[in-house]
């Protein structure tokens, strides 16, 4: 190997200052660009939400065109994905799904039947699971 192959050779790559230099930007970028990630990625389980939770009042109402109303607390949304014994005219299931799905966070959607109201109330509580709260822990549905 002649002389100038070898000054090439040992040359060649980066040296530790410029390494540590390029993570330094990128350590920048990302504590820029990190929280607004997490706060759209947050939305968008709000989101998710407000649509499952519009879809599953749209199954409600298909149920009530068949049996002629909704389903009460004790059947609860099971009843649109399995016929109830006490729901004459059931036709569905109502939804895709096999089982009811829960909310973006892994809970069961709250289901209830308030008298003297036109409409049943399906929400969801968000990331505490707990009533009241303000962002991802905000409710939905209520």
């Amino acid at each position: 190997m002649s002389s100038k192959n070898r000054s090439a050779a040992v040359q060649a790559g980066f040296s530790l200052m410029e390494l540590l230099v390029a993570l330094v930007i990128l350590a920048l970028i990302m504590g820029v660009v990190g929280p607004r990630v997490i706060g759209y990625l947050s939305r968008a389980k709000s989101q998710t939400a407000d649509v499952q939770i519009e879809n599953i009042k749209a199954s409600l109402d298909m149920f009530l065109l068949d049996v002629g109303r909704y389903p009460t607390e004790e059947e609860g949304l099971a009843a649109l994905i399995e016929p109830q014994q006490t729901a004459a005219g059931w036709s569905g299931p109502y939804m895709d799904d096999e089982s009811v799905p829960t909310d973006p966070w892994g809970q069961p959607y709250h289901y209830e039947v308030v008298r003297g109201s036109m409409t049943p109330k399906v929400y969801t509580f968000g990331r505490d699971n707990a009533e009241g709260g303000e962002g991802e822990d905000a409710d939905i549905g209520i």
